[in-house]
């Protein structure tokens, strides 16, 4: 009986992680659509489309700082219950804005949001067995989830426009809000009162070694991916077309992260992080480089899976150097800081130099960068005795 229990709590468990993932990420994955929608409707720069979701990035940042001294203290069903009421009422009222300013404030309101509801993705699957794991499924809960959205979000956009979609995304918000709701509640068995009010440790040099891999993984490969849509359209895709080759990548990722659940407690941790990062920089570089309809498929599907599964990875170093869960939010938090500047300067290099071509290889070169940083840590842990 007791068995049957737990693993109809793990069973809540997963899906509360996935549909609070889901939720944390439809603005880093959609934000692409509105951007190439709002751009063909008021005919705003690159520079300023930059500037607008480098707004929510940091914003998401910020909220994810926040939470994370106080995670070992946090309830994580509390932390998505107030995420889905901000990006919700945030995404709903962009609908109706048509200024620059006020769509700008729309950002920080979803900003704030996707931090809250990711913060609590993460205490949520701290508090689990294996962390990297339970991310890992969650993230094919979240990948099957977009394939739809990619295919339907492009088809609202042409209906309805980019209201439409801001609309689109505050319902979708609200329902996976709903099954969030499955996630645990509390502050974690293993936390007690005087371990929640303790004073953090600090998180040492290889704390800071991961959230500089995270920090040169994120701005090397998602400096692109706000305009990613536009780079479609730059050798002929429209948005839907665009929306169906990203459906199938994120199919194909979902089945490469619930095969690395699978395998990931009998793998190291070298390997696997070195040739996930190095395809991800790779698949960038392909990106904004190639001029045919079949290679940008072929890179997008190959972005997509090496980044899915570069992700976990990099999160199970934080959790297994600090599973407080407070590393891995901090973690989390400096992936969209990164992005943040990337988007900028993204959106910079296109306007100054006529295309989104340089932008790649670029970051190409950053996410060796990552590599370097991170294969020292995943060496040392793989050599520790458990």
């Amino acid at each position: 009986m007791t068995t049957a229990k737990s693993q109809r709590r793990f069973a809540f468990t997963l899906i509360g992680i996935g549909a609070a993932s889901t939720a944390a990420h439809l603005g880093n994955n959609f934000t692409t659509y509105l951007i190439g929608g709002l751009m063909d409707r008021f005919g705003f720069t690159p520079t300023a489309m930059g500037a607008w979701n480098m707004t929510e990035t940091l914003s998401y940042a910020a909220a994810m700082f926040v939470v994370a001294p106080r995670a070992r203290s946090m309830d994580a069903r509390v932390l998505a219950v107030l995420a889905t009421v901000l990006v919700a009422t945030a995404q709903a009222s962009s609908a109706l804005m048509t200024t620059f300013p006020l769509l700008l404030l729309g950002r920080i309101g979803t900003g704030l949001g996707f931090g809250i509801m990711n913060s609590a993705v993460n205490l949520a699957a701290g508090r689990t067995t294996h962390p990297a794991r339970s991310i890992s499924l969650g993230i094919a809960f979240q990948t099957i989830m977009f394939a739809a959205i990619n295919i339907g979000l492009p088809v609202v956009g042409k209906d309805y426009g980019v209201a439409g979609m801001f609309t689109a995304l505050a319902v979708l918000t609200c329902l996976l809000g709903s099954l969030a709701l499955t996630l645990p509640g509390g502050t974690g068995l293993d936390c007690d009162t005087a371990a929640a009010t303790a004073p953090s440790a600090p998180i040492g040099a290889e704390g800071r070694r991961v959230l500089a891999a995270m920090a040169l993984f994120a701005f090397g490969t998602l400096a692109i991916w706000p305009f990613m849509e536009r780079t479609a359209h730059a050798i002929g895709l429209p948005a839907t077309q665009f929306g169906k080759y990203q459906s199938i990548a994120t199919l194909v990722s979902a089945l490469g992260n619930a095969g690395l659940a699978v395998v990931v407690k009998r793998l190291p941790r070298t390997w696997p992080l070195a040739a996930a990062l190095g395809a991800c920089g790779l698949a960038c570089a392909l990106l904004t480089t190639v001029s045919t309809e079949a290679a940008f498929a072929a890179a997008l599907v190959a972005f997509n899976v090496s980044w899915f599964l570069t992700y976990p990875l990099l999160l199970g170093l934080a959790y297994s150097i600090d599973d407080s869960g407070r590393l891995a939010v901090m973690t989390t938090g400096t992936w969209l800081l990164a992005q943040s500047f990337g988007s900028l300067a993204a959106g910079g290099i296109a306007q100054n130099f006529g295309g989104y071509t340089l932008i790649g290889p670029m970051g190409a070169l950053v996410c060796l960068a990552a590599v370097a940083v991170a294969l020292p840590i995943a060496k040392r842990l793989d050599g520790r005795v458990p």
